[in-house]
C-alpha cells in the first residue's frame, strides 16, 4: 500500500495499492497521456478519466478499472498535483516490478 500527496500542502493523501497499479500497467492508462510540454494539468486528468470511463462502459465486468476508478481516479482529493504524484509512484514501481512475460522466459 502506498500513499500519494492529492495536493501540494500535504495536507490530503490518495492511497494506491499495487493491484491499482498493475491496472494501469494492464491497460496502458499513462501511455500518450501527457502532450510534450511535459506539464499534468487538469486537462490531462480529464483526459485520463475520459480514457478509463469509455473502457469501462465497453467492458464494464473490468473490476478493476472499476476500482481503480472508484479508489484512485475519482477520488475526492484527486486533482492534477494528485495525478502528477501517482505517475511518478508508477514511473518508481514499474521500476521494480518488472513485467512477466511468459514468451521471453527460457524453455526448460
Amino acid at each position: 500500500m502506498y500513499e500519494i500527496q492529492a495536493n501540494a500542502k500535504g495536507s490530503r493523501q490518495i492511497k494506491v495499492d499495487d493491484c491499482h497499479l498493475e491496472t494501469i500497467r494492464k491497460y496502458s492508462l499513462f501511455n500518450q497521456l501527457i502532450d510534450s510540454n511535459g506539464i499534468v494539468d487538469e486537462d490531462v486528468l480529464s483526459k485520463l478519466r475520459l480514457n478509463v470511463r469509455a473502457l469501462v462502459d465497453i467492458h464494464p465486468d473490468y473490476t478493476d478499472l472499476v476500482d481503480l476508478c472508484q479508489n484512485v481516479l475519482y477520488h475526492d482529493n484527486m486533482k492534477a498535483y494528485g495525478l502528477e504524484q501517482l505517475i511518478k509512484l508508477y514511473a518508481g514501481w514499474a521500476n521494480t516490478h518488472r513485467e512477466v512475460n511468459p514468451e521471453s522466459e527460457p524453455a526448460e
